[in-house]
């Protein structure tokens, strides 16, 4: 059955404190601090941080960061150097028992909104995105960057990957592009499709390539989000997940609380039983509720709390009270 996670910092903090006390076990965890001379890819860091969140009650599932990547998704001299890095992050991830990394193909800049200070229900504060407000925005530094490249930079890393990871034991999961509109500012964004998504799975054919099934992304890429989760997840291809919704279309929408969405959240439930998912999810990009703090647009306290609530709510209607002890 599938296992409520939560994305926390790597070191102890009051959130740790109040999604353990809401009945989180498992951590979708980022890159750990390091001392001295090390990367947050080497083997002690990784090792500590897993070792701090076992001490605080927590099983680490994923980790949901990336070292750099820039020159290896623009196929730019220095890629081979970058995807070493990968490489003994997914290394030293098995080394630790970490099962999944969750990374992107979104070069230039990573998720967008074009305000985080959208009014929501009974005055909320949500993040949305305008296509109209970015469509005459200045190229980025680089320029056009197009299907194609991006398309061959992905393969090159995924051959590059695949076999580091399948040894290690991890699994990939590729998060979409946020928004999955493309071009924006001159430059494509390939993960924004059902269909490219099988393409990547079809790219480089893997056991450990796969998803991030971020619903947010995914509603807007089509009208059949439970379908979609059975197509990919009738493939065993679905490596892990963020739980949230949204209103509106790919060219203008706006984060929602997770009950107020366009999509039905209890089939979406509904079809990660059917297709036996027993990874994670995470309630992603909460709204920012009253006395709590907007200085971190999507992750306030207040919202998680509701959006974990309203998850168990959903798995116990749909896995009965059992999933209670997970």
């Amino acid at each position: 059955m599938i296992k409520i996670a939560e994305v926390l910092p790597d070191h102890p903090t009051p959130l740790w404190r109040m999604v353990k006390q809401a009945g989180v076990n498992y951590v979708v965890a980022p890159l750990p601090h390091t001392v001295g001379n090390e990367k947050p890819w080497d083997f002690m860091p990784l090792l500590r941080m897993k070792q701090a969140f076992n001490d605080g009650g927590f099983e680490v599932a994923v980790i949901e960061s990336r070292p750099p990547l820039e020159k290896a998704k623009l196929g730019l001299e220095g890629r081979d150097q970058e995807i070493d890095t990968a490489c003994q992050l997914l290394e030293n991830m098995g080394r630790v028992g970490i099962p999944v990394w969750c990374y992107e193909w979104m070069t230039q800049f990573n998720w967008m909104r074009t305000s985080v200070t959208t009014p929501g229900r009974g005055g909320a504060l949500v993040t949305s995105f305008d296509y109209d407000l970015v469509k005459d925005a200045p190229p980025t530094p680089a320029g056009t960057v197009t299907d194609e490249q991006l398309w061959a930079s992905l393969e090159y890393f995924l051959k590059r990957v695949v076999p580091v990871a399948e040894k290690a034991g991890v699994k990939l999961a590729m998060h979409p592009d946020d928004p999955p509109l493309s071009p924006i500012r001159g430059v494509a964004r390939i993960m924004r499709s059902v269909e490219n998504y099988q393409r990547l799975l079809d790219l480089v054919p893997s056991p450990v390539n796969g998803i991030a099934l971020c619903q947010g992304n995914f509603t807007l890429m089509t009208d059949d989000l439970p379908g979609t989760i059975r197509h990919f997840g009738q493939q065993g291809k679905i490596f892990f997940a963020h739980f949230r919704d949204v209103r509106g279309d790919v060219h203008k929408y706006q984060e929602t609380f997770h009950d107020e969405g366009k999509t039905d959240m209890l089939e979406c439930m509904r079809a990660y039983k059917d297709i036996g998912f027993e990874g994670v999810l995470r309630p992603d990009h909460v709204p920012t509720m009253e006395g709590d703090s907007n200085d971190n647009p999507s992750y306030s306290s207040i919202g998680r709390l509701f959006a974990i609530g309203y998850i168990t709510g959903l798995r116990e209607a749909v896995y009965g009270k059992v999933a209670k002890a997970v």
